[in-house]
C-alpha cells in the first residue's frame, strides 16, 4: 500500500512568530493519492469511531472521484462542523484508530482529507439550508459553543424558532475562546458559524442566563430550553501565591491571546511555567511561545505516558521548543518585590492506580525544585457552571457536578429542558459536543411533537 500522505506545515522560522495555522493541508494530488488509499472496508470501523456518524467510506470515494462538492454535502449531512472538527479533533483516537487500513500500512488521513473537502466547499460557498415549513415552536438555546449551534442548527432546519443566548459578545464558544488561532483559523471558524446562524438562528450575545435574563422567563416564554453553556469558571487550585499578580488561569490566557495578542502587550511574558498535563497546558505553552516568552516550562505531576494530552500535540510543543518536566507538584508560587519569581515544585513518584486507571502521583521524599518563572499559568482544567444550576435549583447533576442527562434524548430532570456539551460530559471534544447537540434536537423535537403540536 502506498505512504500515508502528509501535509505541510508552516515553516518553523515563521511559526513562533504569528497565530498563522501551522497545518497547510493536504494539496490536490495528496488528496487523491491519499483518498485512494482507502479500501472501502464493509463493516467501516472508521465510521463507528467517530461521534457523528460520518460516511467516511462515502466522502472519500467521493474525492476519489473527484466530486469535492459531494464529499463535503455528505460530510456535512452529520457533522455542521466538519471544517471545525477536521483541524481540532483527535481523528488518532477516533475514526482512525480502527483503520482497516492500518493492518496493512498506516490508517487513511481521515481528518486531512475530511479538511480538504470541506475547504473545497468553503472556498465554493456553503450551500444554505433548507428549512422546513415553520412549526410555530420557539425553542432557546443556553450556550453558543459547538454544542449550541448544532443542535439550534438542527432545529432550525427541521422548522423550530430558535433564539441563542450567550455571555461572549461572539459565537463558538470554547472553539472561538479557548482553541488558539494557529489551531483553529478565526475565519475557518466564522465560516461555519455564520453559516449556521443564517439558516434562521437568532443569535443574543452579552447576556448571561440568571443574571441578564431569568431562567424562569425562557421556561414560560419558550416550548423548550437546550443548555449547551459548556463549564464554569478555572478550578482553583490549593497552592500558596496562586492569587498572586504574575498568575494567570490557562483559560484567562488563551481567551485574551485569541484576540489582538492584548495580553502580550500589558506585560512581557519572561519565563512562563505551564501547571497541568492535558491539551489547555500545551496549548498555553505554545501560545506563550507566540506571544513572545523568553522559555515556556510544562510541569506536569505525572510522567510523559500519563500527560491527557494529545500525543500528536505535546511531540509539536516539543519541537517548537516548549520543555516538558515531569513527576513535580506545584506548592507555592514565589514572589519577590510583587513579582513572580519561581514556583516551588514537590518531587513526585508514581504509585498504585487512582479512579481514572493512571498511577496516583506522591511525594517522593525528595528535596523539593524550584522553577524560576516570570509567569504562572494555571492549567488544572474548569469546574461544573454553577451558574446554570443557580438560576435552574431543580437542575439534577451527577457526582462528577456535571447536568445528568438521559443519554438518549439528552434530556435532563427538569420537563422541557435538555443539555448536551461539557456541562454534561465534563469536556470532552468538539466533535463529541456536536454529537450531543445533535442528539438533544432530536429529543427536543419528539418531546415538543408529543406536548406542543405544530402550529403551522
Amino acid at each position: 500500500m502506498a505512504a500515508r500522505q502528509t501535509p505541510d506545515t508552516l515553516d518553523m522560522s515563521i511559526r513562533l512568530s504569528t497565530m498563522e495555522e501551522i497545518d497547510r493541508g493536504l494539496k490536490p494530488h495528496q488528496a487523491l493519492a491519499e483518498a485512494g488509499r482507502c479500501i472501502f472496508c464493509h463493516d467501516a470501523p472508521c465510521v463507528k469511531g467517530c461521534p457523528v456518524g460520518v460516511d467516511i467510506p462515502g466522502f472519500i470515494r467521493r474525492i476519489s472521484q473527484r466530486n469535492m462538492v459531494g464529499a463535503a454535502r455528505l460530510i456535512r449531512q452529520a457533522n455542521p462542523l466538519g471544517a471545525v472538527c477536521a483541524r481540532v479533533c483527535p481523528s488518532e483516537a477516533q475514526c482512525e484508530k480502527g483503520c482497516t487500513s492500518a493492518g496493512l500500512s498506516e490508517p487513511v488521513a481521515i481528518a486531512c482529507l475530511q479538511r480538504y473537502a470541506m475547504d473545497q466547499e468553503m472556498a465554493r460557498g456553503i450551500r444554505p439550508v433548507t428549512a422546513a415549513l415553520p412549526t410555530g415552536r420557539k425553542v432557546a438555546v443556553i450556550g453558543a459553543g459547538p454544542a449550541g449551534l448544532a443542535c439550534s442548527l438542527a432545529l432550525v432546519a427541521a422548522g423550530e424558532v430558535v433564539t441563542m443566548y450567550d455571555g461572549s459578545p461572539e459565537p463558538g464558544g470554547v472553539m472561538r475562546y479557548g482553541i488558539p488561532p494557529y489551531r483553529l483559523p478565526r475565519e475557518v471558524l466564522d465560516r461555519e458559524v455564520d453559516w449556521i446562524l443564517s439558516a434562521g438562528v437568532r443569535f443574543v450575545p452579552n447576556t448571561v442566563v440568571g443574571r441578564d435574563v431569568a431562567m424562569d422567563d425562557l421556561l414560560r416564554e419558550y416550548d423548550a430550553v437546550f443548555i449547551g453553556a459548556g463549564l464554569g469558571e478555572p478550578a482553583v487550585p490549593d497552592i500558596s501565591g496562586a492569587d498572586a499578580p504574575g498568575v494567570i488561569s490557562a483559560y484567562s490566557f488563551l481567551r485574551a491571546a485569541g484576540g489582538p495578542d492584548e495580553c502580550a502587550r500589558e506585560r512581557p511574558l519572561g519565563r512562563v511555567v505551564v501547571l497541568g498535563g492535558g491539551n489547555v497546558a500545551v496549548d498555553a505553552a505554545c501560545t506563550a511561545l507566540r506571544l513572545g516568552a523568553e522559555s515556556v516550562t510544562i510541569a506536569y505531576r505525572r510522567t510523559r505516558g500519563e500527560m491527557p494530552a494529545w500525543a500528536e500535540e505535546i511531540e509539536s510543543a516539543e519541537e517548537e521548543g516548549v520543555k516538558l518536566a515531569f513527576l513535580l507538584s506545584p506548592a507555592e508560587v514565589l514572589h519577590a518585590d510583587g513579582k513572580v519569581v519561581g514556583v516551588r515544585m514537590i518531587r513526585m513518584r508514581l504509585a498504585e492506580d487512582d479512579a481514572s486507571g493512571r498511577p496516583r502521583a506522591v511525594p517522593s521524599g525528595e528535596p523539593d525544585e524550584t522553577i524560576s518563572a516570570d509567569t504562572v499559568v494555571l492549567a488544572f482544567g474548569q469546574a461544573a457552571n454553577e451558574s446554570i444550576f443557580a438560576a435552574l435549583g431543580s437542575l439534577a447533576r451527577s457526582d462528577a457536578g456535571m447536568i445528568t442527562t438521559d443519554a438518549e434524548t439528552g434530556a435532563t430532570s427538569v420537563a422541557g429542558v435538555f443539555a448536551g456539551g461539557d456541562g454534561v460530559n465534563g469536556g470532552t471534544t468538539v466533535v463529541q459536543a456536536v454529537s450531543d447537540g445533535l442528539r438533544a434536537a432530536a429529543g427536543i423535537r419528539a418531546y415538543l411533537d408529543r406536548v406542543t403540536p405544530a402550529r403551522s
